[in-house]
């Protein structure tokens, strides 16, 4: 995890800076967690708001050397945030033949209510990109889904509506 970004993550940041903050590359402070989302780091709510993150627009503005020490502090941490075999063994309480299926209906209450709650939109954006279609019972494979949110395997293509 080392104390400076790869070149290539560098290339990201300043991209990422550039979607959000435009030319100058100077973010406003709602938008550290999409920041540190496009570097793989997924931080809660809280996490940011103690690193200097704001809950609405227009309160702070973040330039670029303010978030790189902080991308350097959250990769430290990184390693004890949930990881894949963690997600794996939460989904098997809900796996009830033991057989890596669950209800697909779980699934959506579970990440609308349970940890750092996600809001709808955000649930139904994972949902669309990682979840595969419910078998004719409603269960689904949930080892697929998991490998994609935790960017294991590509997302599935988006569908048009």
């Amino acid at each position: 995890m080392g104390d400076k970004l790869k070149p290539s993550e560098m290339e990201t940041l300043e991209f990422a800076m550039e979607v959000y903050g435009g030319d100058d590359k100077i973010i406003d402070a709602k938008d550290l967690g999409l920041i540190c989302r496009a570097l793989n780091c997924n931080p809660s709510l809280e996490t940011l708001e103690k690193m200097g993150a704001t809950k609405k627009p227009g309160e702070k503005k973040m330039k670029m050397d303010e978030i790189l020490p902080i991308i350097l502090e959250l990769r430290k941490q990184k390693k004890d945030e949930g990881c894949y075999e963690d997600f794996v063994e939460c989904l098997k309480l809900y796996d009830k033949a033991g057989d890596g299926h669950m209800m697909a209906a779980e699934l959506p209450h579970m990440l609308l209510s349970l940890g750092e709650k996600l809001t709808e939109p955000e649930v139904e954006e994972l949902l669309e990109d990682c979840l595969d279609e419910e078998d004719d019972e409603g269960q689904i494979i949930y080892d697929p889904f998991l490998r994609r949110m935790c960017e294991l395997d590509p997302p599935l293509k988006k569908k048009k509506k």
